[in-house]
């Protein structure tokens, strides 16, 4: 088995440079032991992987509500593909893949039920005790809320891990790091690997969805020319297949297609850089990891036509309008009366303050379970 200096030996010999090395970590909260063959960023991943909020992630929403049918990507789903991809990309960029699929798989555990719709909701809500940010209730998630552990709360995780979290950004995503986690200085290579590839996966995967459930259609698609030069290719090249296995290898060659890309790009500037360690490039005033002009260019109007036709869609403002709906009227009625809310969870009224544990709670939920939830509470012939 690898010992610790061992691994140090194997991520001097084979990472970058530039790569964030386990045996530079700035450390946990409380002081632990390390492994004696895992490095430290392998740990994290294998205790997000084992935490509750982890498994929740199978029943909640990514753009249509669980209930709506099995096929559709839920954030597991999702964070699953977005830790695929990300280590792709680290591989080929020679970074450390054990720290971004850490970050990847553990970047929307502060997600609440209903997708973005549950987000918006609670942060109306929570207008007067400080908001609510998915980014930060992830950090709460691992910080406070998993209780898996007797001699600290949370998950324990490397600080590296856990400014990848917070410092997590997207088109849907804020990064907002506290002040212990440097908040004005570049994430590290790694997580902003995390970020281009969430964009990677949810784009090309809502729209794989937006296709089955029939809320777009492929002739829609067609006057997109990212879609259409790898359709016009897959045509000639495959006369007779048929529609599904059409779509299906159309969304994989999207993928490969900005992944290599995003690959070449990133090599590209940090050739301009040539950095010698992965803090000089946290002082830079912009990310490394970025698409070139040209792909940044052909992507756009297939996000803008996203934006339009799938998360605009009437369907779509339904599922939304109504999620907010139980979410609000859930918050509303444990507010009121907190005794109704389980013991551990009042337990945290006396140090957080009410709205903040109803909020956690919440956040907490899966679709199905705040469904159960709200037909508990609201339908008087249902056993509570």
């Amino acid at each position: 088995m690898l010992t610790p200096s061992q691994i140090k030996e194997f991520e001097d010999k084979f990472l970058a440079p530039y790569a964030t090395k386990s045996y530079n970590t700035k450390g946990r909260a409380y002081k632990e032991q390390e492994h004696p063959y895992r490095s430290v960023y392998q740990r994290d991943r294998d205790r997000i992987i084992h935490c509750a909020a982890f498994r929740r992630l199978e029943y909640k929403t990514q753009v249509f509500v669980n209930h709506e049918g099995d096929y559709y990507r839920t954030r597991l789903t999702h964070t699953l593909e977005v830790a695929q991809i990300a280590r792709t990309i680290a591989a080929a960029l020679r970074l450390n893949a054990d720290l971004v699929e850490a970050i990847a798989l553990a970047h929307d555990l502060g997600h609440t039920p209903f997708g973005h719709a549950g987000e918006e909701a609670l942060n109306e809500l929570m207008s007067e005790c400080g908001g609510f940010n998915h980014n930060l209730q992830g950090l709460r998630v691992v910080d406070i809320l998993e209780e898996r552990y007797i001699d600290f709360p949370g998950l324990n995780l490397t600080w590296e891990v856990r400014e990848g979290i917070a410092k997590h950004s997207s088109a849907f995503d804020k990064a907002v790091a506290p002040e212990e986690l440097a908040p004005d200085e570049m994430p590290t290579l790694e997580s902003q690997i995390v970020d281009i590839a969430d964009e990677i996966a949810y784009d090309n995967h809502d729209l794989d969805d937006g296709l089955t459930s029939g809320l777009l259609k492929e002739s829609q698609l067609q006057k997109l020319a990212i879609w259409n030069n790898i359709y016009a290719h897959i045509s000639q090249k495959y006369a007779k297949i048929d529609a599904e296995a059409q779509k299906y290898l159309i969304i994989r060659s999207l993928i490969d297609l900005q992944v290599t890309d995003l690959i070449k790009e990133t090599e590209a500037r940090i050739d301009k850089i040539k950095p010698k360690s992965s803090q000089q490039l946290k002082g830079l005033k912009e990310k490394v990891v970025l698409f070139s002009q040209e792909m940044s260019d052909l992507r756009k109007p297939l996000r803008e036509f996203l934006m339009e036709k799938l998360y605009h869609h009437f369907r779509v403002i339904r599922m939304s309008n109504k999620a907010k709906r139980f979410i609000q009227e859930l918050f509303q009625v444990y507010a009121a009366s907190p005794e109704q809310l389980p013991d551990k969870i009042q337990s945290r009224i006396p140090k957080d303050g009410a709205k903040r544990a109803v909020c956690d709670y919440i956040a907490g939920m899966t679709d199905r379970y705040a469904l159960d939830e709200y037909k508990k509470l609201f339908n008087p012939y249902e056993k509570v």
